[in-house]
């Protein structure tokens, strides 16, 4: 995978997915084996959205490989307005091995990835969240074994974790069901592709508007928030509109008796999940949260392993710096 970015799940050919969650499971079984890989490497984390889990992951994923990171706030960079996209790629490619952006439009991202020539790593766009997918299956497979044939069923809004998550499934042989009110289906670019990838790989991909026929003997229930950072204004609205899909005792009970419960989180209690559903036997949240470290520990190793620390540009001169 060198010189490759990580923007979306649509990049990589199934048997690079499965090579990095492989890999992931094999950080995370022996961590102190992968404790140097990145020395002196350093990774700019770049937030224009804020976040618990992917500050955490990163940060402290890129410090246990052995390299540094550096924290770039709105306020440093604030993109497109104090400084565009390409002005900071061309930027950090000079002083970085590696970027990771968090922030709002995808073509952001794209952007960044298209002009810098070092990896960058997409942590989030309103379009996809493809390290919590890898997070998400490496978690399945670690509790099923497997992720060929299972049932994976996401009730709420078709939104970035629901187009990640049928990206991966469909790489990954498994049968992705989105259930959603009419009018926030997933986009249908992102369904049309799932779904000719999945016939390739012997699983599917499914869109409704029952939370029923959705979770009805699944192996996996996932959720996520009905608003997302940017929808703040939306939240009474959606609260009428998506009451129907709170992954509740009834609804969980659909399911496989042997059903998994994920979310990427944070939850809304009492919203999208209630108590009893995220606080179960059944609930593998936290697990999954973890995961998001040894699965984005493997993406930066593979991804940044061969950038150079030093200068890597034509116009240095050799001559000079030994002078």
């Amino acid at each position: 995978m060198h010189g490759k970015d990580f923007v979306s799940i649509r990049d990589f050919a199934p048997p690079e997915i499965q090579y990095l969650l492989l890999l992931g499971r094999q950080i995370k079984a022996a961590p102190e084996a992968y404790s140097q890989a990145l020395k002196g490497k350093t990774l700019a984390m770049i937030f224009e959205k804020p976040s618990l889990r992917t500050r955490v992951t990163f940060d402290v994923g890129i410090q246990q490989l052995g390299g540094f990171s550096l924290y770039l706030s709105p306020a440093e960079i604030n993109l497109g307005k104090r400084e565009s996209v390409y002005d900071v790629a061309r930027n950090l490619e000079r002083m970085v091995q590696g970027i990771m952006i968090r922030t709002f439009a995808h073509e952001v991202v794209a952007e960044m990835a298209r002009t810098a020539r070092i990896p960058v790593i997409n942590g989030l766009t309103d379009f996809s969240h493809p390290c919590q997918a890898m997070a998400d299956f490496l978690t399945i497979w670690e509790i099923k074994g497997h992720v060929e044939g299972l049932k994976v069923a996401f009730v709420g809004d078709g939104n970035n974790v629901a187009h990640s998550l049928m990206f991966t499934g469909a790489q990954l042989g498994a049968d992705v069901w989105v259930a959603t009110p009419e009018k926030y289906e997933p986009k249908a670019d992102a369904v049309a592709w799932a779904k000719q990838h999945a016939r390739e790989t012997g699983g599917d991909c499914h869109t409704t508007q029952s939370a029923e026929d959705a979770v009805r003997r699944a192996d996996v229930v996932y959720t996520d928030v009905w608003a997302s950072m940017g929808q703040e204004q939306e939240t009474a609205e959606r609260k009428r509109i998506f009451k129907e899909y709170q992954v509740n005792k009834k609804l969980f009970a659909c399911a496989k008796s042997d059903a998994i419960f994920m979310h990427c989180l944070p939850a809304h209690r009492g919203d999208e999940v209630t108590d009893e559903v995220i606080d179960s036997g059944q609930s593998v949240v936290f697990q999954e949260a973890e995961n998001r470290l040894h699965a984005q520990k493997a993406i930066m190793l593979e991804l940044m392993k061969d950038v150079p620390v030093g200068p890597k540009h034509p116009e240095i001169v050799p001559e000079l710096v030994h002078a």
